[in-house]
């Protein structure tokens, strides 16, 4: 009996592993279409719909794309955005939710209502773009980092998580003379490294991807973050589009193959920092998910 359970044991292990692989393998491969028909030829390209290794390998795309140095002016730009974005985001997020998740705190419950009533309705674009023009951000890094200081879901998490740890750590913090701040900065988050580096990526995926709030409050090219300069490369290469980037003109490339470069330049930098805070995000979500 025990012979047969372990086999049976050993069976759905086996078919469970290969339908997770199978899976894993059915999601890379799409990526690996992108970043191998990036190093086609052109007219490898133009003859296959489906590129999965190259048998011609060009650096056209590249040499196309990185033509002028506007693009790494753009990459500097999207990674002090992505960075003191994320800082911002990550102070903001923790100064609310600490005093959220205190049950003592008054006004505690409205307050959690309005924070609520965001996740159903927000104030537009019109409205939100007034306001960023009354308070002089447009044209400013500042634009695309205050208006979503504040993420209501990360919020909402973080109060929770933060809300599960033992009263008795702050009253032993109180007792040693330390204020709110103290326990927060000195005890709360060490103890909360891993929703930090969790909803950190978060934060910092949502900024290198910003696109429409750079196109609404930027109007400064050289202010552009990298998911708008790659999109005007896109345009130039479908001839929709001026040579405003003061491109190489002699490289004639099929627009696919532009495509498939951008989209490999404009991913694998944040998909970078991903394997340094994975053992930090499935802990992180599942611990604040759980209402304390």
């Amino acid at each position: 009996m025990i012979h047969d359970r372990s086999w049976g044991s050993r069976l759905f292990d086996i078919i469970n592993y290969t339908i997770l692989i199978l899976f894993a393998l059915s999601t890379l491969l799409p990526f690996v279409h992108i970043v191998s028909s990036s190093f086609a030829s052109p007219t490898e390209k133009l003859t296959k719909d489906f590129v999965l290794f190259p048998t011609h390998f060009t650096l056209d795309a590249y040499r196309f794309i990185f033509s002028t140095d506007r693009i790494l002016n753009s990459l500097l730009v999207t990674v002090l955005i992505t960075v003191g974005g994320t800082i911002v985001n990550l102070i903001m997020t923790c100064l609310m939710a600490y005093p959220l998740s205190r049950r003592d705190l008054i006004g505690r419950r409205p307050i959690m209502m309005m924070v609520i009533f965001t996740l159903l309705f927000s104030g537009g674009m019109i409205p939100t773009f007034l306001i960023v023009k009354a308070l002089g951000l447009l044209d400013s890094m500042w634009a695309l980092i205050i208006p979503s200081a504040i993420s209501t879901f990360n919020l909402i998490i973080l109060k929770n998580f933060f809300q599960q740890m033992p009263d008795g750590i702050e009253e032993s913090a109180k007792i040693d003379g330390a204020n709110d701040l103290s326990i927060l900065v000195r005890i709360i988050l060490p103890l909360s490294l891993p929703a930090l580096a969790t909803f950190g990526l978060f934060y910092a995926v949502g900024h290198w991807n910003t696109f429409m709030s750079a196109i609404l409050y930027i109007r400064d090219t050289d202010k552009w973050p990298i998911q708008v300069l790659l999109r005007s490369f896109v345009l130039l290469s479908e001839g929709r589009l001026d040579d405003s980037a003061n491109l190489d003109g002699d490289i004639q490339l099929p627009p696919e193959t532009v495509k498939m470069a951008v989209i490999t330049v404009a991913t694998l930098p944040i998909l970078c920092v991903y394997p340094f805070l994975q053992k930090h995000f499935a802990k992180g979500v599942m611990m604040g998910s759980i209402k304390g």
